[in-house]
């Protein structure tokens, strides 16, 4: 494994899931500890935790997003917690609701400065988005694993879209293949 690939932090988890029932958020929000609803700035209650650390993000449909959590387990504890509070509240949820993951955004270090206008002309235009006066990154999409990879010329990787912890790292050898190959690395 390349230092870059062990450099790699998962910094968010975005996850959904559905509990099959409406709710009535405005009773849910009195009767939940912690809960957060302001109908007028978003649609959702939202309902933290902190062990692990993520925000569940609760609908009147029944469906719920979790984000900020560090690892797919960690939404799945996060959303265990949130259940069990809920059931609490006499809400009849059954069984284990399916949970799946919507999106992974990781960071890592290539450990070089990159010269970002060379990789631009390099890779080719139908993969690149780079316009360094609106944005200081280079913004590569890869078709596998199906990610999109923001560069920056400090050797910082943003990796997002993955739904697959193992998705950074593939994307990292990518990148390193990539622009090893056209002697930009």
């Amino acid at each position: 494994m390349s230092d870059s690939a062990e450099s790699i932090s998962i910094e968010n988890v975005v996850a959904s899931t559905d509990i099959g029932i409406e709710l009535d958020l405005q009773n849910v929000a009195m009767d939940l500890d912690g809960a957060n609803y302001d109908p007028e700035q978003f649609p959702g209650l939202v309902y933290r935790t902190t062990d692990p650390k993520s925000a569940a993000l609760i609908f009147r449909s029944g469906k719920i997003v979790c984000t900020g959590a560090s690892s797919p387990d960690a939404v799945h504890e996060s959303l265990d917690i949130v259940f069990g509070k809920l059931r609490a509240l006499d809400i009849p949820i059954e069984g284990t609701p399916e949970i799946t993951v919507q999106n992974i955004v990781a960071s890592a270090d290539l450990g070089v400065q990159l010269n970002l206008n060379a990789i631009a002309i390099g890779l080719g235009l139908e993969h690149i988005e780079y316009e360094p006066e609106q944005f200081p990154g280079l913004v590569y999409r890869l078709d596998d694993p199906e990610v999109v990879s923001l560069l920056f010329g400090s050797g910082k990787v943003v990796i997002t879209g993955g739904k697959d912890t193992g998705d950074a790292a593939a994307a990292i050898a990518v990148i390193e293949e990539k622009l090893g190959d056209l002697g930009l690395l």
